[in-house]
């Protein structure tokens, strides 16, 4: 893919970077990424990877802007309260980079859907905030063999891995949580969430996205990251992969 004048420019501190240089930011430019949620962690994903120059985003998310959203959805204003967040967050998209396409799907996505939703991607962030929708990404992303970004934060703590379960060494997303960990969704609205860690993790989120499409430094499929705001620690853990696990193993 060539790059206009005016995406060069743009794209120039990317570009000067010699594990970025053109050919990667070309690799942007061609790349399509499905980003489930525009919320909390969404909303940096998305703001980050438009910034890149990510050619295609494609964005997953049913739910309306709420006042008690805005402590910590960035991409959203006051007037904004009422309104898709799948549409406000492509208008924003627009504003910011006029070469991005956005494509929007106002669903809640599901095992039933979300193979087909996810269809084509080159990748998939998920920053969704309940566990069955987490399996179910997971599990559609597994079985196209689309790497995943999996994002999540709740009061002070975040986690961030990148999943690649078909490679013979690297973990899938249920080798990390199971199954069915049998516990019952607790979201932000319970448990409450610093409005800043959504903008570290979903930062970090788009960081892995762009390393899994331009391809520089350190792997990160197979580790996950714990952050701790409280104590302002950042752990990085090896996951290893169940050789038992029904979604992976064998």
């Amino acid at each position: 893919m060539t790059l206009s004048d005016a995406e060069l420019e743009r794209y120039a501190r990317h570009i000067v970077l010699k594990e970025v240089g053109g050919a990667g930011q070309a690799r942007l430019a061609a790349a399509h990424v499905c980003v489930i949620g525009a919320g909390g962690i969404g909303s940096p994903v998305i703001q980050y990877l438009a910034a890149a120059g990510v050619g295609r985003l494609t964005l997953i998310d049913d739910d309306r802007i709420e006042l008690s959203n805005l402590q910590r959805q960035a991409l959203f204003g006051t007037d904004d309260l009422g309104r898709s967040k799948a549409d406000v967050a492509q208008a924003a998209v627009a504003r910011l980079n006029p070469h991005v396409a956005v494509t929007v799907r106002r669903t809640r996505l599901d095992t039933d859907n979300a193979a087909a939703l996810i269809a084509g991607a080159d990748v998939v962030v998920d920053g969704t905030d309940n566990f069955a929708s987490r399996l179910a990404v997971a599990d559609a992303a597994l079985a196209a063999r689309i790497p995943l970004v999996a994002a999540a934060v709740g009061e002070f703590e975040g986690q961030l891995g990148v999943f690649r379960g078909w490679e013979a060494d690297k973990p899938c997303y249920r080798c990390f949580v199971g199954a069915d960990p049998e516990r019952p969704d607790r979201s932000c609205a319970d448990t409450g969430v610093l409005g800043a860690l959504t903008g570290i993790v979903g930062s970090l989120a788009a960081l892995e996205a762009v390393r899994a499409i331009v391809g520089f430094g350190e792997d990160s499929a197979g580790k996950l990251l714990l952050v701790d705001t409280l104590a302002l620690r950042f752990r990085t853990l090896l996951l290893p992969k169940d050789p038992g696990c029904p979604a992976c193993g064998g």
